[in-house]
């Protein structure tokens, strides 16, 4: 991949499709419109205009054409549109044409993307952001995206950087000038609030539930013994027959895990085995150790046993999901009482488990930040504590700059081309 070449790429979905979007970008994305239109349209006014295989002139379509300047574009470089039908010949001869061009290559995988980030239109945090927002399959997902694509990360890292490089002045202030006599006052004190300020906003933050989260959807497990009614509840609470049905013990013998969104949350259910002392099956005996596994990691477990007999977890809710039977399992008087055959008390089964999932998540419309801007800020933390607890102003220097360095990380000032690698390459071909 070189930074210099010219790309495309179709960036809207695969066709068939009413329209097709084909983008080029790079020094020479005009050369390559005017190659197939004979003429380049003026920047940011869409014209109609027939577009000819610069091979044979034979006619490809009849397109709506756009153009974007550098370095005012989403990529910050010679950007183009091609709007096509999206007929899937008519986007294969297109391409074709373009990748006979000189200079025109295919794009990789978030190559658009990347471009923008190295020209400056946006930083890796809002990056982050983008590919959060275009995998969001929840209402949450999408709010939380959208709030970080919005700069307001950027805005608060910029502010925390304009305070450590203040500290870090009076720090070398003081080391200029502390042995000149007429040096009265110690900037000790007011570099120490600095730090103590940004410890407690940034310590904030990442209190703050993960955005994985929101990625990989609350974990529900649902556990119990045998035959406790698990399989029926867990087709109840998705709206179909995900897991079998039966009367005889031990049909459930794996882990069942299925995506939902109930009021724009994402929870992941998860059905089990049945959980018994001793199984003498072996296949059985490894379904019930996988369950005992899924508990462990569960954010919340559905219990459907006797009650005092499931796991410990401090989001356990305990639920009699056969009420209209007899000779169910007898609960305690907190349990949720429910049918799941005839739909008597899900609307309260759901509606509690929202309420839990939302304690889960992060609040909408504020920062939800990943594992690697945790890290990132943690050595902030661990930086500016440092040189707050240092008496030595050489090594609050040192610490105050390995604080910047990790804000630089952070936004990508500082990167590596192995971390871009793996960002962008989460991100789509045309992206």
């Amino acid at each position: 991949m070189m930074a210099g070449d010219t790309i495309f790429a179709l960036s809207s979905g695969a066709p068939p499709a009413a329209i097709a979007i084909i983008r080029i970008s790079g020094q020479g994305a005009f050369n390559a419109v005017e190659a197939l239109a004979g003429r380049i349209p003026a920047p940011r006014n869409p014209s109609l205009a027939k577009l000819y295989d610069p091979k044979d002139s034979g006619l490809l379509d009849e397109a709506l054409l756009l153009t974007f300047p550098g370095p005012d574009s989403a990529t910050g470089e010679d950007l183009a549109e091609l709007h096509l039908h999206g007929g899937k010949a008519v986007v294969r001869a297109v391409k074709a044409a373009l990748e006979g061009l000189e200079g025109l290559r295919k794009a990789e995988a978030g190559e658009f993307t990347r471009r923008a980030f190295q020209n400056g239109r946006l930083d890796l945090n809002e990056a982050d952001a983008l590919g959060d927002l275009l995998t969001a399959e929840s209402e949450w997902q999408r709010r939380a995206a959208a709030t970080m694509l919005g700069g307001k990360f950027g805005a608060k890292i910029e502010g925390w950087r304009e305070e450590i490089l203040r500290a870090s002045a009076l720090v070398e202030a003081d080391l200029d000038f502390s042995d000149e006599d007429d040096v009265e006052n110690s900037n000790n004190t007011t570099i120490s609030n600095i730090c103590d300020e940004l410890v407690i906003d940034i310590n904030s933050l990442l209190e703050n539930p993960p955005v994985e989260k929101l990625h990989d959807g609350i974990r529900i497990v649902l556990g119990g013994p045998p035959n406790s009614g698990k399989s029926t509840l867990l087709n109840a609470l998705v709206d179909r027959d995900a897991a079998i049905v039966s009367d005889i013990a031990g049909t459930t013998r794996d882990i069942i895990e299925i995506p939902v969104a109930l009021a724009g949350i994402p929870l992941l259910f998860v059905d089990t085995a049945g959980v018994r002392e001793k199984s003498d099956d072996e296949i059985e005996a490894i379904g019930i150790e996988r369950a005992q596994n899924a508990f462990a990691s569960a954010d919340i477990i559905l219990w459907l046993g006797t009650e005092g007999e499931g796991p410990e977890h401090s989001n356990l809710v305990e639920v009699d999901s056969m009420a209209d039977d007899p000779n169910r399992i007898r609960k305690s008087d907190d349990a949720l009482k429910l049918s799941a055959k005839n739909g008597e008390g899900m609307a309260t089964l759901t509606q509690r488990l929202v309420d839990i999932a939302r304690d889960l998540l992060p609040p909408p419309d504020s920062l939800a930040i990943n594992a690697r801007q945790r890290g990132e800020l943690a050595k902030v933390v661990d930086a500016l504590e440092g040189a707050t607890s240092s008496e030595d102003l050489l090594i609050a220097a040192e610490q105050l700059r390995q604080a910047r360095l990790a804000l630089d990380a952070l936004t990508g000032r500082a990167h590596t081309e192995d971390m871009l690698d793996a960002l962008f390459g989460r991100f789509c071909i045309g992206k």
